[in-house]
């Protein structure tokens, strides 16, 4: 009968997998550690570009991290660079908008931030994990101070349109009510003799304990209303001082509520390998790196410069571009080498003379919609009002998210949120729409979170990167059967020009990917240019 059937005994390797798919990364982590089983990967150094070819020089397209990375290395080896850059700044996506700043889109409509003093928006990338080595190296060469980003915070928010009446919850609340009912499941299942076929009578008591722990069980292994799960999900009553410092204990939500409002979904954000802390940022925005790159390398690059035509033949390489300063121009540059690490939608109109392999590479991978808005309010009503200190709130709403100042914390005046970071079909959306209309949308949605924000707003900008004209798009968005297809074709060297950019990397979207692409773009290029003097 159905009822005498009995399934086959996990194995230790699919009961880790099993608690991973049911309880999350973290859970899966406590039964590896447990199990001695947790490792971690290793770290590749900077690049070697020693006995330059005297007088060998290179051609640099875009003044973006990948670029000035990749100047600033070929320099300091010997090389004569030269990088032409489209903007009137260097950093390219590595971009920091503050009050005063303009920002004109693909079709001419134009916003000036209005922000007050010290504060801004990062439109681009606005975090650096601690294992992205290669960007915090050159942080501290260039001597740019770092501060800590807060990714996760457990006061900050939860919210579904869909469930509790559209009413936010607190992030430690459905962490530790989540992990709570998946403990108690998981420990019952353990109890039941389920795993004696595969797993050792010892294994089971370790995993056992730490189910107990992790998930704030009782003595009875139930999740209930008691001390230790109101430590982490909060008290009804907080602790304190004299006759009336007597906790009470809060209520958990009940099991069939928590699934059904899939609020679960957000609470393993910062147990992803790039989000785990400690995540940092640069002191006064992420665009403090490309202005120490600009500053380092100076009248190496020519700014206001749009690349036209990129011709090579057996010698050189020859870039035509315009000064953007002086409309109708018609300019020239030359080098031995060229490192091009112009956006691929950008790219693929530009004529430029390489093989078809690498010609159909850059026109397979499009690049993904995103919207980014900053909203600046009155004052710092998060703090003051909700004590969310950093962190970020998720949301089921097109906004998606809501994140919170890392510094500055207690200031007496206004304040910036990341009030939207949109991407997909809703981004598109928001990309049709003019800026203001986005800071609008952008208000009415998060007001359903935080309803201070209409009486608090003050003014706020709205980046869509399908309308930026340096790059028309966020970044690279490969398919695994196009990076089969065409990936090592977009990254070899195509005679004297070679690509890079987190476009041609595997840290797709992150400005380490973008990084890692030119230094191993540069190393392959100067094998070439080492192994053509050598011949002559």
């Amino acid at each position: 009968m159905q009822e005498d059937f009995e399934a086959p005994s996990p194995t230790r390797r699919e009961l880790l997998r099993m608690i991973g798919i049911t309880a999350g990364g973290s859970a899966m982590y406590q039964a590896m550690s447990s199990l001695g089983l947790a490792a971690e990967s290793p770290y590749l150094g900077p690049v070697d570009l020693q006995s330059a070819p005297k007088g060998a020089s290179v051609l640099i397209l875009g003044a973006g991290l990948a670029g000035m990375c990749a100047a600033y290395e070929l320099r300091n080896a010997g090389y004569r660079v030269q990088i032409l850059e489209f903007n009137g700044r260097a950093g390219g996506r590595n971009w920091t908008v503050r009050g005063g700043d303009r920002i004109t889109e693909l079709g001419g409509l134009t916003q000036e931030c209005r922000f007050d003093k010290d504060l801004y928006l990062n439109p681009g990338p606005w975090r650096i994990p601690y294992h992205h080595r290669a960007m915090l190296h050159y942080c501290k060469r260039l001597g740019v101070p770092l501060e800590p980003f807060v990714q996760v915070n457990y006061n900050a928010y939860l919210h579904s349109s869909r469930a509790f009446g559209g009413k936010p919850q607190r992030y430690r609340e459905i962490k530790a009510d989540y992990q709570g009912h998946v403990a108690e499941l998981l420990s019952k299942a353990t109890r039941q003799s389920a795993l004696d076929a595969s797993v050792s009578k010892e294994d089971q008591e370790k995993l056992y304990e730490s189910l107990r722990e992790w998930g704030a069980l009782d003595k009875s292994n139930a999740y209930v209303a008691n001390r230790a799960g109101s430590d982490r999900r909060g008290f009804q009553k907080e602790p304190g001082g004299g006759l009336n410092g007597r906790p009470i204990a809060s209520v958990p939500i009940g099991l069939t509520d928590m699934l059904d409002s899939k609020l679960w979904s957000g609470i393993s954000a910062g147990d992803r390998f790039d989000m785990q802390p400690t995540l940092f940022q640069p002191v006064g925005g992420m665009g403090r790196i490309g202005e120490a790159f600009g500053r380092e390398l100076g009248p190496l690059i020519r700014y206001n410069a749009k690349v036209t035509e990129i011709r090579q033949d057996d010698r050189n390489v020859n870039v035509t571009y315009e000064d953007m300063s002086k409309p109708g121009t018609s300019l020239q540059a030359r080098a031995d080498w060229c490192l091009c690490t112009i956006p691929l939608p950008i790219l693929a109109q530009i004529p430029m003379n390489v093989g078809p392999t690498m010609a159909a590479a850059i026109s397979a991978v499009p690049y993904v919609s995103s919207v980014k808005v900053g909203l600046q309010f009155k004052r710092r009503f998060w703090e003051e009002d909700d004590h969310i200190y950093g962190g970020v709130s998720y949301t089921d709403l097109p906004i998606t998210v809501i994140s919170y100042p890392s510094t500055g914390f207690h200031g007496a005046g206004k304040g910036v949120l990341l009030g939207a970071y949109i991407f997909g079909i809703n981004a598109m959306d928001f990309t049709a729409m003019t800026p203001d209309e986005r800071v609008r949308k952008a208000l009415e949605y998060g007001s359903q979170i935080h309803p201070q924000y209409h009486g608090e707003f003050d003014n706020g900008v709205a980046v869509a990167w399908h309308r930026a004209p340096f790059s028309m798009g966020c970044f690279g968005l490969w398919t695994e059967d196009a990076r089969a297809k065409h990936y090592d074709d977009l990254c070899a060297v195509d005679e004297r020009i070679a690509l890079a950019g987190e476009h041609a990397s595997f840290i797709g979207g992150w400005q380490e990917g973008a990084v890692t692409s030119a230094l191993d773009a540069v190393a392959r290029l100067h094998r070439r240019a080492v192994a053509q003097g050598e011949r002559a």
